[in-house]
């Protein structure tokens, strides 16, 4: 900062931007909230406080390590209103009416929801947006109809305070990229996939992955200038450097938000990249633009009232407030940079423990790790005992192979982005199984989070969680298909509900049949699978099915092995493909027909599932298969093979014969036959 700088226009543009973004986030709140924290909701308050109230003593732990107005109630109605209060503060605020006010009254009502809704909050930009609206309170005009506040410009320690949370958003989310583990960062290629695995890329964005690899090095190289170059512009350069910090950071933020749907994040962070600017820069720049007359108006209306300082005991208690929050986000620049905080003084980490509840000084590491795939989990019930299944639609992810989300940024849909970020997560303690069960009681509140209700005609009695991977299709793929995913089933992300015959929600387990048979007890296993398998659980079926093949209990029968695969197949199940392929291959229960083994294996490859393209592969190394295609037949068997990655019985069988079958048909093909299927190959990963 210099010392003839003003920021007088600077501070009203961001504090507009900062209204507009809370409007977004608290329309949200509005449309989600219920189905979130209400009393019929995901993560009812009175669960949250039932938590909490052991751990906490006294008014004064409930202020600084559970801060919320909750605390007064916890009804529907309380959520309803705290989010219309939150709109209300919001619109205030770009009105520019009593601006301290507002932003306080949206700081402290999203400091609440943000203090109870646990799994639905991403810390990072919930945090980003409390710490911006906590600073903006000192930084902007005092009174209620206060204008441009030329009377009381904001002091340099506020205007430091907001530029130190600029510097630290940017510098800090590329010092991590610099120095995490993720090699996608230091080797160039994050950009690669970065498109294929957000939660929902525009349609720029599926267009964009489809550039070479060049582009996307460029993409980084902008990533690193915009996050580690321009905040040290900003700082060491003058205005001259703070011109090129605005340039990185809005082509980066500007780029994003064509590309990609984050939410607010990326209008609140070029919101702040207005913090880059003064007034004098301004007028510069509309001078340079032959706009004299405009750039002359604005400084008249800068100047048009003589400015007042504040009380000396204000402006202690400003510098002594900032200071702290200086303080405690050192704390945490340093955690950033990997310094070893644990080994600081008492006194320092004193502060950040007493102020971590607040969630309004922070570290920001965005993106610092890339999913590597694109998995998502649909939710499918049945009502017909697991015959057919029908899913319910997200509003704004994709599902669809021919479908693309809309442009919706800058709002948050914070429900399906959950749902998003836990399928890659193991399922064990998953919000998703609640979503199920909420699903199944028809919570009407929950079902409205998705885009209609599948089942308008009689309820569902099973459900479950399909995880799925999607990869986005190359140019010729979607101009010949019209798809712009290829989507692969990756599995059940937990076992399915189903209702009991008490009525009561269960989930389906093997865990009975596991017992009886290490006992023994075949007679007992069979049991629970059919009374499990007439409920709806396939995977019963396909372990009957075992069983009747391996004699276990029952004599084996052939017959009965087709017959029950056959019914998991009809039902759509991949691994019933696979097993009915299975059987025409070897012949259980049929005549052996290599040509319906391979049309069904290729069903079930077409849906992502591994077995099936080896099983591909292998028939055609074998020859069985006419008309022969060896093209095909290494290109699944290479497919098959860059996949098996896991430690399960069949990825370690593929990678064990996967090797001398391919090697057999790369024997008898040409050099120009074995590149074209390492080519499609490629395609398929």
């Amino acid at each position: 900062m210099t010392g003839e700088a003003t920021y007088l226009w600077p501070r009203w543009l961001v504090l507009r931007a900062v209204g507009v973004v809370f409007i977004f986030m608290f329309a949200g709140i509005v449309d989600e909230g219920r189905a979130l924290l209400g009393p019929h909701g995901l993560v009812p308050l009175d669960g949250y406080f039932g938590q909490i109230k052991d751990t906490l003593h006294g008014p004064l732990e409930n202020i600084f390590l559970a801060p919320t107005l909750f605390w007064f109630n916890t009804s529907a109605t309380m959520i309803t209103a705290l989010a219309w209060l939150g709109i209300a503060a919001a619109v205030a605020l770009v009105l520019n009416l009593w601006p301290r006010m507002a932003l306080f009254v949206c700081w402290l009502v999203f400091l609440s929801f943000v203090t109870t809704w646990g799994e639905f909050s991403p810390t990072q930009i919930d945090n980003m947006m409390l710490e911006t609206a906590l600073l903006c309170i000192p930084f902007a005009p005092p009174g209620f109809r206060p204008g441009l506040g030329a009377r009381f410009p904001p002091r340099p320690i506020a205007v430091l305070a907001m530029r130190w949370l600029l510097f630290r958003g940017m510098f800090e989310s590329g010092v991590v990229k610099l120095i995490s583990d993720d090699p996608l960062w230091r080797n160039f290629t994050a950009m690669d996939i970065m498109y294929e695995t957000s939660p929902a890329p525009t349609i720029f964005g599926y267009w964009a992955f489809q550039l070479p690899h060049a582009y996307h090095f460029f993409e980084v190289a902008l990533t690193f200038a915009a996050e580690l170059l321009a905040p040290l512009q900003a700082l060491l350069g003058g205005r001259r450097g703070r011109w090129w910090a605005l340039f990185w950071w809005t082509a980066l933020q500007g780029g994003i938000e064509l590309t990609a749907n984050f939410g607010w994040i990326n209008l609140g962070a070029l919101g702040l990249g207005l913090l880059l600017l003064d007034d004098q820069m301004v007028y510069a720049l509309f001078d340079k633009l032959g706009r004299k007359s405009t750039g002359a108006w604005l400084a008249e209306r800068a100047g048009a009232e003589p400015s007042s300082a504040p009380g000396p005991w204000r402006l202690y208690g400003l510098r002594i407030a900032l200071g702290l929050h200086f303080g405690v986000t050192l704390y945490y620049f340093a955690k950033v940079c990997r310094v070893p905080v644990e080994n600081f003084p008492g006194m320092m980490t004193t502060p950040v423990k007493l102020l971590s509840g607040l969630q309004s000084a922070n570290r920001y590491y965005l993106f610092e790790h890339l999913h590597p795939e694109h998995k998502q989990i649909d939710f499918e019930g049945s009502n017909d005992g697991g015959k057919t299944w029908r899913t319910y639609e997200t509003r704004h992810l994709p599902q669809r192979e021919d479908q693309f989300p809309a442009f919706i940024a800058p709002w948050f849909p914070r429900f399906e982005n959950t749902i998003f970020f836990e399928s890659s997560r193991s399922g064990t303690t998953s919000v998703v199984s609640v979503v199920a069960t909420h699903l199944l009681r028809r919570n009407p509140e929950v079902i409205a989070r998705f885009r209609r209700d599948p089942f308008p005609d009689r309820p569902p009695t099973v459900m479950r969680m399909r995880r799925y991977r999607l990869f986005l299709t190359d140019a010729e793929t979607h101009r010949r298909t019209g798809h712009y995913w290829r989507k692969e089933l990756v599995g059940d992300y937990l076992p399915p509900f189903y209702f009991t015959a008490q009525g009561e929600v269960a989930q389906f387990s093997l865990a009975d049949v596991e017992a009886a048979m290490a006992a023994g007890n075949y007679g007992a296993a069979m049991a629970v699978l059919e009374r499990q398998y007439e409920l709806g659980n396939l995977e019963a079926g396909l372990r009957l099915a075992d069983m009747y093949a391996r004699g276990q209990g029952v004599v084996a029968q052939p017959a009965k092995v087709f017959a029950l695969t056959t019914e998991v197949a009809e039902r759509g199940e991949l691994r019933g493909l696979h097993g009915l392929g299975l059987c025409y291959e070897f012949g259980v229960g049929v005549t052996v027909d290599y040509a319906k083994a391979a049309a069904l294996y290729r069903r079930a490859a077409a849906g992502g599932y591994l077995r099936s393209m080896f099983s591909l592969g292998a028939l055609s190394a074998q020859a069985r298969l006419g008309p022969k295609d060896d093209i095909e037949g290494l290109a699944w068997l290479l497919t098959a093979l860059h996949r098996a990655t896991s430690e399960d019985a069949a990825a370690r069988l593929i990678r064990e014969q996967q090797p001398a079958l391919a090697q057999r048909l790369m024997a008898r093909m040409s050099a120009e036959d074995v590149a074209q299927a390492k080519a499609r190959a490629a395609l398929r990963r």
